[in-house]
């Protein structure tokens, strides 16, 4: 089993930044991949970033040269550095682990992008 805490999200102007975190229940050495998704109001949840444990990181075009996936094997967390936010990036955002062909997802952290 994996807990995965999310952190970080609220309201923020367009322009703004935010840096997101999930905090995981055991090491996430051992997670073959960990990623970002997000869920906006009306739409299916979408992938926004992810991360092998190899150090490969991948984004859709949306976010790509905006937002930036990293990973802390020390402290076991994961983060999510988003800049030039827009009101489109307004959604939940969801931590999810792949460890061992089970997916683990966090409760997801609310992100507004709004003046």
């Amino acid at each position: 089993q994996v807990r995965l805490v999310e952190s970080g999200g609220g309201l923020v102007q367009p322009g703004g930044s935010l840096r997101l975190s999930c905090a995981a229940s055991r090491s996430i050495f051992s997670m073959n991949e960990m990623a970002w998704y997000r869920r906006a109001p009306g739409k299916q949840r979408e992938l926004v970033a992810s991360i092998t444990n190899g150090g490969i990181t991948n984004y859709p075009d949306s976010v790509k040269g905006r937002f930036t996936i990293s990973r802390d094997n020390a402290k076991n967390t994961i983060y999510l550095q988003m800049i030039s936010l827009k009101p489109e990036d307004t959604a939940i955002y969801y931590c999810n682990a792949n460890y061992r062909l089970n997916l683990y997802w966090g409760q997801g952290t609310q992100v507004t992008v709004s003046s």
